[in-house]
């Protein structure tokens, strides 16, 4: 049974866990560290070390690219920690929880981008109306928004259990879920073009298009159009970082020949 204190500390890492993913970084959003310090709290280093590598494993190649939303391992990794450690039914009762809040963790996700685009615009019109202190008090809203997409629901699976976990999904209506769903596929592609938008796109145009040729048409993996990219960008170092040193030395003994 766990302790009032080791409750309120795991809840407030896993608030911690968002709020790192998208502004600290300091690595609590894997779920190597995450189980780690769970491990710490409850006083069993080796059961959560075996299940955060084992879903550090899992979360390889999931990335919230473009502002898309991905389970949220590093929450799955805090409660299956506890979950296995607390009833003692190892990593494969842990999973059983953790595994599910993840996945509810992609819905509460992007709902909290929805409401974090409202307090934004919010913060836009203070900062308009140059009130600078209700400008930073909204946006202190954003990182709390994101903290309880992850410490709600460890909160209640800690605290009651998985049973209310699978409820929750179960009481979901289609609609809503299909909904958001689909606000999460349309978040990556404008975080993209968010992207682009700072990007020297017009000048490098014949990259973009060359990247897009290999993974939509001939089916190249990521990783092959990345050593692809690498390639072409040492190329373009070389050939620019010589063409320097050759500017600079043809200058240089300009400069001789003159005096």
């Amino acid at each position: 049974m766990l302790s009032t204190g080791q409750i309120i500390l795991i809840t407030l890492l896993a608030f911690l866990i968002p709020i790192d993913k998208y502004g600290l970084t300091i690595g609590l959003r894997w779920p190597i560290i995450s189980a780690f310090i769970v491990g710490f709290i409850l006083g069993d280093m080796q059961t959560a070390l075996y299940i955060g590598g084992t879903l550090q494993l899992m979360s390889l190649g999931v990335a919230s690219i473009g502002g898309s939303s991905v389970p949220e391992y590093a929450t799955a990794a805090v409660i299956a920690t506890t979950i296995a450690v607390t009833t003692g039914k190892g990593m494969e009762a842990g999973l059983a929880i953790g595994l599910p809040v993840a996945m509810l963790g992609v819905q509460l996700d992007v709902f909290a981008k929805i409401l974090n685009g409202f307090a934004g615009r919010k913060s836009q019109q203070y900062a308009n109306e140059k009130k600078f202190r209700s400008m930073i008090n909204v946006l202190f809203t954003g990182p709390v928004i994101m903290g309880l997409t992850a410490a709600i629901p460890v909160f209640v699976a800690v605290r009651l259990g998985p049973d209310v976990i699978t409820g929750i999904l179960n009481f979901m209506p289609k609609w809503f879920s299909q909904g958001l769903t689909i606000a999460g596929k349309v978040l990556p592609a404008v975080g993209i073009a968010l992207l682009l938008n700072y990007m020297p796109v017009k000048k490098y145009m014949y990259y973009l298009i060359g990247g897009f040729f290999l993974a939509a048409y001939l089916q190249v993996p990521i990783l092959g159009v990345t050593i692809v990219g690498i390639i072409a960008a040492m190329k373009y170092y070389s050939d620019h970082n010589s063409f320097g040193v050759a500017g600079a030395g043809a200058d240089y003994s300009g400069g001789l020949e003159d005096e």
